[in-house]
């Protein structure tokens, strides 16, 4: 996770850094930066006028270029980003879609029930045409999308009832508005009245209803009053400026902070005596002045802060931002950096989208269970507080010249998806680069795998969990009751060798007995040496005779092993023991052991069982490397009673047979321990 993280937070340090690349290039080919003043005079009329929409300032009744010019200049100042910006958009030719509602629940679901948006809704009457044709309406959709006011077409033959109680029984436009200054508050439905069908009139009385919104200031005693007084509101953003009305960008922004952000526009168009804007620091317009408990603060000074809706939202939804609006930035942040899991994982092709898939349900899944406490925190009382020194906290941050950057490159990069998306494959291309070049030097074979043998391994490890789980492993000795398991004919039943072999853990291999194997006798370490050398060369003639008759010899056995007695107790023949028979057990309840060779490094020794661990059955020959048990070797024993050397049986476990090389019992399962019963006196060794 730590690694995701910091390959998402270079991959944002590298978005930086190539915004400023652009800019570079932009002032170099162009010779203006972004938050470059632009002179009004110097455009034409064509350029004024698309000022004007995006800022939703009226000016059909202006036909002169100076008329234009005034109204742009008294809206606020131009910036080369801002300009740039509104060009772009006029000329992009995207449809806005606009809703088609089926019946009275849709409405009421969408448009009475929404508290912090502007719709405009044409209805159509039984059997009568739409109050704007079909031109105008898509004209006037585009128009008002700018501005976050979303549209919607209301045809009253899906529903004739509700109509007749609304008392829609000719077409008309519906303008939905929130009714108070609350948030979540009631919704008021406006009627279009006027008789002229041209679309700036239906935008010039959709702009009065939202502004009838925001508090109007026309006096300086008025604003003095309302500048010192203290209410709900801790922040609140004035506009200083010589206008009959605010620009439409600022109404729907009032309505889309009901609850959050206090707009109140301050008409100077006949004030005479401006001394006490002087005193508060006002002493230009247009301005637009942000008012908060930490201070006042200009905007439009800082980088990406133009006079526009989008900048400008940007902007108050980093200061005074909504619980949601936190869920939804961390939702992208949690899902960017799962989706480097994509280039960070190595391997088969379907390996990393299994990977991404697995890792994007769980990141989302701990997002959503991480957010439902911290909702369920935030409605109690006692962390008000809290919230205050959370929301001091974004506000001391989002004011400074870094965060104007930030958010500046966030409208740049969203404005240009193609690009994001483009950088991101481009930096986790990067990624996958580097974490091959790595794994490679660290000889990992997974680099290389291919799809079919991911595959096969994925199936492997699922057919292991699903049907092997891991079972705990008891010390030895065992001191339950279990009978021997029944599952284990089944479980052979159900994956016969032909199958994909389970995926057992060997930490059980660490519980398995281990002890050193010894004889009885007082011969020193030096004369069995000279024992076993002068031996060695006697033996090695015979070897071939010996191995191949004790061979024949233990296939009988290991076939009498599986099988069982069927007259009822094991028996122990001498020529089963590597030691010399005179010394080998004939213990009439012992199960008989396998032997490979007749050699022995005891020599005419007995091995001391009194060493051995009561439930493992006496032998001197590991049948993994057929070779006998040298005095004081080290010994390890399995669950069935089996011993062998214990680097023989460590490497055939960890190879992934885990299993006993004789009787096949599983290694990692108890079993009935095995007691040997005392001989009886008449049993002397042979």
């Amino acid at each position: 996770m730590w690694v995701k993280l910091c390959c998402l937070l270079l991959y944002f340090l590298a978005l930086f850094v190539l915004a400023r690349v652009f800019e570079a290039v932009a002032w170099y080919e162009s010779g203006f930066l972004a938050t470059q003043l632009v002179d009004p005079v110097a455009l034409s009329f064509r350029k004024l006028r698309t000022i004007l929409e995006c800022r939703g300032l009226g000016h059909s009744a202006l036909p002169e270029k100076k008329d234009v010019r005034e109204l742009v200049e008294k809206s606020g100042d131009l910036m080369e980003g801002e300009l740039y910006s509104a060009l772009k958009e006029e000329e992009a030719s995207e449809s806005v879609s606009s809703t088609n509602f089926s019946g009275e629940m849709h409405f009421y679901e969408l448009v009475e029930d929404t508290k912090d948006g502007i719709w405009l809704v044409q209805v159509i009457a039984n059997d009568r045409s739409p109050l704007v044709g079909k031109v105008h309406w898509e004209k006037m959709v585009k128009k008002v999308s700018r501005f976050g006011i979303r549209t919607g077409t209301f045809n009253c033959s899906s529903d004739p009832r509700y109509c007749r109680r609304r008392g829609w029984l000719k077409s008309t436009l519906i303008m939905s508005v929130p009714q108070t200054s609350t948030s979540k508050g009631k919704v008021m439905l406006k009627e279009y009245s006027g008789r002229r069908i041209e679309v700036e009139h239906i935008f010039k009385w959709i702009t009065a209803h939202a502004a009838s919104r925001i508090k109007t200031i026309y006096s300086s005693e008025h604003l003095k009053e309302e500048w010192n007084k203290s209410d709900q509101y801790r922040v609140k953003i004035y506009l200083f400026a010589n206008l009959d009305q605010p620009p439409a960008f600022f109404s729907a922004l009032s309505v889309k902070f009901t609850g959050r952000v206090e707009f109140i526009f301050v008409n100077v168009e006949n004030w005479d005596n401006r001394s006490y804007m002087a005193e508060i620091g006002i002493y230009k317009t247009p301005s637009y002045i942000l008012r908060t408990p930490e201070g006042i603060y200009r905007y439009g000074n800082n980088t990406g802060e133009f006079i526009s809706l989008r900048a400008m939202d940007s902007f108050l939804r980093s200061l005074q931002p909504e619980v949601n609006d936190l869920f939804v930035l961390s939702l992208v942040l949690v899902n960017l950096m799962a989706w480097m899991d994509l280039f960070i994982t190595q391997g088969a092709t379907i390996k990393r989208f299994v990977v991404l898939i697995s890792t994007l349900g769980t990141y989302n899944s701990l997002l959503i269970i991480s957010w439902l406490p911290v909702l369920g925190f935030l409605q109690l009382p006692y962390l008000d507080s809290f919230y205050e020194y959370s929301l001091k906290l974004f506000r001391y941050s989002n004011t400074t010249t870094l965060a104007s950057w930030v958010r500046a490159d966030w409208m740049f990069y969203s404005s240009h998806p193609a690009l994001f998306l483009s950088t991101y494959l481009g930096h986790g291309l990067l990624i996958d680069y580097f974490e091959k070049k790595r794994r490679r030097n660290n000889n990992t074979d997974e680099v290389n795998a291919n799809n079919l043998e991911w595959l096969s391994s994925l199936w492997d490890w699922y057919t292991s969990y699903l049907f092997h789980p891991i079972a705990s492993f008891q010390h030895f000795p065992f001191d339950s009751d279990w009978d021997e398991d029944p599952d284990l004919f089944l479980e052979r039943l159900a994956f016969p060798d032909l199958w994909l072999h389970p995926l057992i853990p060997t930490d059980y291999i660490k519980n398995l007995p281990m002890w050193r194997f010894k004889c009885l006798g007082v011969h020193s370490d030096e004369e069995m040496l000279e024992t076993f050398q002068d031996s060695e060369s006697d033996s090695d003639s015979e070897n071939k005779e010996v191995f191949s008759s004790e061979k024949e010899a233990s296939e009988d056995d290991e076939l009498n092993t599986f099988h069982g007695h069927s007259e009822g107790e094991p028996r122990c023949r001498a020529e089963t023991c590597s030691c010399a028979s005179k010394y080998c057990h004939r213990e009439p309840y012992e199960r008989k052991a396998r032997s490979y060779g007749s050699s022995s490094t005891a020599g005419d020794m007995e091995p001391d069982w009194s060493a051995w661990p009561s439930e493992m059955l006496h032998c001197t020959e590991c049948v993994v490397c057929l070779e006998n048990f040298a005095n004081g070797c080290l010994l390890m024993g399995l669950p069935c009673g089996h011993v062998f050397h214990q680097n023989c049986i460590v490497m055939w476990l960890a190879g992934g047979r885990h299993c006993c090389p004789v009787c096949r019992w599983a290694s990692y399962k108890k079993k009935q321990p095995f007691t040997h019963p005392q001989p009886l006196s008449n049993d002397t060794p042979s």
